[in-house]
């Protein structure tokens, strides 16, 4: 498996949803406190890359790598964030993090009543579609060649 896990931000910098696949390490601080930390950095990479970069980017930050893993950022018009982290073998993922939004997200949290925008999503028919979109995606079925 090559999916890590999977974090959405409103446009606040609140946490909407965490989901796990496969972790293994874990960050030894709660939840909320890595949340606040990963939207921290990501606001600043933001930040930094559009003051330092040699060329106007049009699409801005959209991921990093390190030897271990890949951070992958897709940001909505309406400034929701999708954070997913992957091994670094892993391909497609910002269309797989363009389907989440559109077919999850939209489908289950935008157009479900029972829903608020501004609180962590509660909704099982979300996790249940979110987890199925995942797990048939090519990268999470992927191995490091």
């Amino acid at each position: 498996m090559t999916i890590f896990n999977l974090y959405i931000f409103d446009r606040n910098g609140q946490l909407l949803n965490y989901t796990e696949w496969t972790r293994r390490k874990l960050s030894g601080m709660t939840r909320d406190e890595e949340a606040k930390l990963l939207y921290g950095m990501i606001f600043s990479l933001k930040s930094f890359v559009s003051k330092v970069s040699p060329v106007d980017l049009k699409d801005g930050f959209l991921t990093y790598k390190t030897n271990k893993y890949c951070l992958n950022l897709y940001e909505t018009p309406s400034r929701i964030k999708f954070i997913m982290n992957t091994d670094i073998y892993a391909q497609g993922i910002r269309d797989l993090l363009h389907q989440i939004y559109t077919q999850v997200y939209v489908e289950n949290v935008v157009y479900n009543p029972l829903c608020r925008l501004d609180k962590p999503i509660e909704s099982e028919l979300f996790a249940a579609k979110l987890d199925e979109v995942v797990k048939q995606s090519s990268a999470f079925a992927s191995r490091p060649p």
